[in-house]
């Protein structure tokens, strides 16, 4: 078969692949690209989740692009207008003719005579069912997020098929799902749990978040005062960068608290706790956990609207484990019974590895788990690949910006150089360097369940993910590319000939 040429291919049309499209049409327009996405609309996760009440879990002015400014006054946004925001950056662009639609990456094989990645592609609907198709190019940029589309992370809770009501799993709303006036329970103590909680409750006849063990919220307002404030006094894209600086400073300013001195942030996040729910609150029970802030995520509430629910008396959290499922609710392990007309499974993500997709270099398959990450965007010895994962610490789009940027510095130089390859090789005297996970000093379980998978890390730069914006920035932006471990090459000659004229490339 005939195989279709792009200098890149973006996998995935979610927020970091249409912000990573934006940087290579303005940093580097003379290759040409396509992105592959696998469902046939664009949006990722914010297309993909439809469940009451979703929203961001962090402001838009770090979770949207350095780019566009957010424009809405709500800065905890919910999906459909994160969604607009999205597809309109694809529209306003012309970024959404580059895409392919129903076309999901199942295997990548690089040669190194050629310089490219040969593609397998399968076309036809989002499992991939249907024909394949071949694509090459000289870069591979993958942005298709961490965990799976088509799985949630559910339990095998005991006794499930006895229950007499509907299991719903957040990532699988169903559109037509009612549940006014009835009795729910929100199995989880994350992000989703507390966004559907409050949102439930304004309906519901009670809902009931039951948790395992507790999770650190904190309220903020929904609004920037500050934020629109400047936008009313300044020019919109000032606004929106002093607004980005603000809120980037903030966000490591409290990791970098909760890292040093621990307890007291944990006494300062329960004091609030107990500002918003009174005094005579178990707040002990059920909003203190047994670890640190920030060793897991921190659950922002917006406007304090769980709180306001719990107050209401319309939700309540039950802190216990469960036993079994029973015909009429969940049995907990303490002896009460829970009743229930419908059970949320609100208990995490199943990871993937690079989207799911395999891959080999000259025919030799690559395990992930066996190579070294640099710089937490490409692995050790792995070609022109590069993965787009952003913070667990702060917003997503922000390490997502910086890598699309570093990838257009790289694409940039190997035009500039004469070379076609940028290959990380660890050098022999590091090969025994001390390993840590991909992700370090973050337990939560949907990480947990899949870090022996992913790239590991070492103790030095470049051979590190610090999960740091600041270091990042420094490493992305203003380190040289020419590090001694990055490799520039080029193949033979008639191989490069023959790449520089492609079969077909993108308008």
């Amino acid at each position: 078969m005939d195989t279709e040429y792009f200098d890149v291919v973006i996998v995935g049309a979610g927020l970091s692949g249409i912000g990573a499209a934006w940087h290579l049409q303005h940093e580097c327009p003379h290759l040409s690209f396509v992105i592959l996405e696998s469902r046939d609309v664009i949006g990722g996760t914010w297309d993909l989740f439809r469940y009451p009440g979703i929203r961001s879990d962090s402001d838009m002015h770090t979770l949207g692009y350095k780019f566009k400014p957010w424009r809405e006054a709500r800065a905890i946004a919910d999906g459909p207008s994160i969604l607009r925001y999205v597809r309109e950056t694809a529209a306003d662009n012309g970024i959404d003719r580059h895409i392919r639609f129903r076309h999901r990456l199942v295997s990548a094989d690089w040669s190194t005579e050629e310089a490219r990645w040969t593609a397998r592609v399968a076309c036809g609907n989002e499992k991939g069912n249907g024909h394949t198709v071949e694509i090459g190019c000289n870069f591979l940029l993958l942005c298709s997020g961490y965990y799976n589309y088509q799985h949630g992370y559910t339990p095998d809770f005991p006794g499930r098929d006895a229950f007499n009501g509907q299991v719903v799993h957040p990532q699988f709303w169903p559109e037509e799902l009612d549940y006014r006036d009835k009795r729910v329970v929100v199995i989880g103590s994350g992000a989703t749990a507390m966004t559907l909680v409050p949102e439930l409750a304004r309906e519901a006849a009670e809902v009931v978040m039951l948790q395992r063990t507790p999770t650190y919220v904190v309220s903020r307002p929904a609004r920037d005062r500050i934020a629109n404030t400047l936008r009313r006094l300044l020019p919109e894209r000032w606004a929106y960068a002093l607004t980005r600086w603000k809120n980037t400073q903030m966000q490591q300013w409290l990791y970098r608290r909760t890292r040093v001195a621990p307890d007291k942030v944990k006494r300062v996040l329960l004091d609030r706790v107990r500002e918003e729910l009174g005094e005579d609150y178990d707040v002990d029970t059920h909003f203190t956990p047994d670890y640190n802030p920030w060793d897991q995520r921190l659950c922002l509430v917006p406007d304090s609207d769980l709180f306001a629910a719990i107050r209401s008396g319309k939700a309540r959290v039950v802190t216990d484990g469960i036993e079994r499922f029973t015909e009429n609710g969940i049995l907990l392990r303490s002896g009460e019974t829970l009743a229930a007309d419908i059970i949320v499974t609100a208990t995490g993500l199943e990871l993937v590895v690079m989207g799911g997709a395999s891959f080999s270099v000259d025919g030799e398959p690559v395990d992930f788990s066996e190579r070294w990450t640099y710089k937490g965007l490409m692995c050790s010895d792995v070609p022109n690949l590069v993965i787009t994962f952003g913070y667990i610490n702060a917003s997503w789009t922000l390490r997502a910006d910086l890598t699309a940027e570093w990838v257009c510095r790289v694409l940039n130089h190997l035009t500039e150089t004469g070379t076609r390859q940028a290959t990380p090789r660890v050098p022999p005297a590091l090969e025994n360097m001390p390993a840590r996970p991909w992700i370090d000093d973050f337990a939560p379980g949907y990480m947990q369940r899949a870090m022996h998978l992913f790239p590991k890390q070492g103790d030095r730069e470049p051979w590190i993910n610090p999960q740091n914006y600041h270091k990042d920035r420094r490493m992305f932006l203003h380190g040289p590319l020419e590090d001694g471990a990055l490799q520039f090459t080029a193949p033979g000659e008639a191989a490069a000939a023959e790449n520089l004229e492609p079969l077909q490339r993108a308008g």
